[in-house]
C-alpha cells in the first residue's frame, strides 16, 4: 500500500459555569480524596516496574473508561502469555471509572492491581495515570478523539508504548500535530497501535492480498455501507437539569464535531479505511451529500447534536477509481454494514455482518453468485479486536517495529475530508483538507470542570449545525 507520507508529498460562544451540586461534589471529591495530585508520587513509587522485570510483566494504564476503553483493556489483559496487568485508571467521570473498574474486578481479578491511590479523576488525570507506569509499559488512550494528541504528547514524554482508539484526529491541524508528534515516538522506538482493528483481520488481510495480486483484475469501484438505526451517542437530546454543556458534550461525544468528528469520523472510518486498504491507496478528493431529516434521541426528544442522519460520500482516487460510502442512522430503514470491491475480472465481498466475522469472499462475476465463488475466508474467524492486542504486545516483548499512527492519521483525515464535503456542500481535495486551518477545539489543553464548552449554544438554545451551500469555508 502507498505510504501515507508519500501521499502527503504528492498532495500538494456562550460561557457556562455549572455550579450545580453534582459538579460541586465532584470538584470537592477531587480535592479531598486519594484521587489527587499528591497521589501521583505515591503511585509512581509503588509501581516502579518496567516491562523487563523479573516477571516479564507489562503494566497497563487505562485513560478513558467508557465502553471502548473497557473493551480495549480487556483485550490487553487477555493476550495469551501476555503477562499484562492493569495498574491505573483515569477518567473525567467518576461513574464511568467505577463501572469499568467493576467489570475488571469481576472478569480479571488476578490481573488487576488498581487501588484507590491509582484511580484518578479530572482533566489532568491522564498524566497521573501515566506517571504510575515505567518506560516500556503501555497506556490505552480511549477518551473522546479530540484529546488524542494531547494525551499522546505526554505518553511520548514518559517513554510509554501506546494503544490509541480511532479516529486519531478530527481536523487538519490536529492531523499535522499528531504526525509531528509521532516522529518523536519513532525516534524513541515506542510501539504504537491504532484501533482500526479490521487491519488485523485475517480474512480481510487475505482478501486484500488477493485483490492486490490481481485476482479480480483492476479495481474499478468500491462500495461501503454502514446503515443502521441510532448509533452510540450520535443523536443527542437536550441536557438534563444540572448538567453543564461541557459535561453533556463529553458524555455524548459522538454528537459533537469538536469532541469526535461526529458520526462520520467515529463510525464510517472503518469502512472507509478498509476500502482504501482494498484499493491500496488514499483518495485525492471527495464530494458528498447528506441532511438532517428528522432526529430524535432515545427518549423521543428532538436531537440537538451536530450530525446529519444520512451521509453519502463519493471518493475519487488518483487513477479515477471511485469509492462510495453510505451512512445512515434513521430507525426503521434497510440496514447494511459491509464493503464490496468490484474489479475488471471479478468482485469481492470484503466484509459483511459488521466488524466480525468479515466472511470475505471472491467471485468471478459482479453479482456475488454462489456458483461463481472462487474463494472464501476460513470460518470461524479469530476476533480482530483481540488480534490487534496480540500483535502489539508481541512487538513490545520482542522489540519489533510497530507504529500505526501514520496510517491511522491518513484514515482519519480521509474520513474528515468526506465529512467536510457533506457539511459544506463542496468538493474537497486532500491537499485542501490537509492545509485547512479550522481546529475545532484550539483551547483543549485548558479545559477543566468549570471551563466553557468548546461548542457554545446559539441564542435559541440549540447548537450550530452544518448548513451545506451556506457555510462553505468551515463545517459550522
Amino acid at each position: 500500500m502507498t505510504s501515507p507520507l508519500c501521499n502527503f508529498a504528492q498532495l500538494g460562544a456562550l460561557t457556562v459555569t455549572d455550579k450545580s451540586p453534582s459538579n460541586t461534589s465532584r470538584r470537592d471529591f477531587l480535592k479531598t480524596s486519594g484521587i489527587a495530585a499528591s497521589a501521583t508520587a505515591i503511585a509512581a513509587a509503588s509501581f516502579p516496574r518496567a516491562f523487563a522485570d523479573e516477571n516479564n510483566t507489562i503494566n497497563v494504564a487505562l485513560v478513558g473508561c467508557g465502553g471502548r476503553g473497557t473493551g480495549a483493556a480487556s483485550n490487553a489483559l487477555s493476550v495469551p502469555n501476555g503477562n499484562t496487568k492493569l495498574v491505573a485508571m483515569a477518567d473525567v467521570f467518576e461513574d464511568r471509572l467505577n463501572s469499568s473498574l467493576g467489570h475488571f474486578q469481576n472478569a480479571f481479578k488476578d490481573k488487576l492491581a488498581v487501588t484507590d491511590e491509582t484511580k484518578f479523576l479530572g482533566f489532568d488525570s491522564y498524566k497521573k495515570a501515566m506517571d504510575v507506569l515505567s518506560p516500556g509499559d503501555i497506556v490505552i488512550l480511549t477518551t473522546p478523539p479530540a484529546f488524542r494528541w494531547l494525551h499522546y504528547t505526554y505518553a511520548i514524554e514518559r517513554g510509554l508504548n501506546v494503544f490509541m482508539e480511532k479516529p486519531v484526529t478530527i481536523d487538519a491541524p490536529t492531523t499535522q500535530r499528531i504526525l509531528e508528534l509521532n516522529k518523536k515516538a519513532i525516534e524513541k522506538n515506542l510501539k504504537v497501535g491504532v484501533g482500526l482493528m479490521v487491519r488485523h483481520c485475517k480474512a480481510r488481510g487475505e482478501a486484500a492480498k488477493r485483490i492486490h495480486d490481481g485476482e479480480i483484475g483492476d479495481v474499478i469501484l468500491i462500495r461501503a455501507y454502514r446503515m443502521a438505526g441510532p448509533t452510540g451517542s450520535a443523536a443527542v437530546g437536550p441536557a438534563p437539569e444540572g448538567k453543564s454543556d461541557l459535561e453533556w458534550q463529553i458524555r455524548n461525544f459522538h454528537g459533537f464535531l469538536w469532541a469526535s468528528g461526529g458520526a462520520v469520523s467515529d463510525f464510517l472510518i472503518h469502512n472507509i479505511d478498509e476500502g482504501c486498504w482494498a484499493k491500496g491507496a488514499w483518495p485525492v478528493r471527495a464530494q458528498a451529500s447528506g441532511g438532517r431529516h428528522y432526529r430524535f434521541d432515545n427518549q423521543g426528544n428532538p436531537a440537538i447534536d451536530q450530525n446529519f442522519d444520512s451521509y453519502s460520500i463519493e471518493y475519487t482516487f488518483e487513477d479515477g477509481t471511485k469509492m462510495t460510502v453510505d451512512g445512515r442512522t434513521i430507525p426503521g430503514c434497510h440496514q447494511e454494514f459491509a464493503t464490496f470491491v468490484h474489479g475488471s475480472k471479478g468482485s469481492c465481498i470484503f466484509s459483511t455482518r459488521s466488524h466480525v466475522p468479515a466472511r470475505s469472499r471472491i467471485f468471478s462475476d459482479q453479482n456475488f453468485s454462489k456458483d461463481k465463488q472462487v474463494w472464501a475466508a476460513e470460518q470461524p474467524e479469530p476476533n480482530p479486536y483481540q488480534l490487534e492486542w496480540n500483535d502489539i504486545i508481541d512487538a513490545i516483548k520482542n522489540d519489533k517495529p510497530y507504529n500505526e499512527v501514520e496510517r491511522g492519521a491518513m484514515a482519519s483525515l480521509t474520513t474528515s475530508m468526506g465529512r467536510m464535503a457533506a457539511h459544506t456542500g463542496r468538493e474537497i481535495t486532500m491537499a485542501e483538507m490537509m492545509e485547512h486551518d479550522h481546529e475545532f477545539a484550539p483551547d483543549l489543553a485548558k479545559l477543566d470542570y468549570d471551563a466553557p464548552a468548546p461548542l457554545a449554544k446559539l441564542p435559541n438554545g440549540n447548537y450550530p449545525v452544518p448548513m451545506p451551500g451556506i457555510t462553505k469555508k468551515r463545517e459550522y
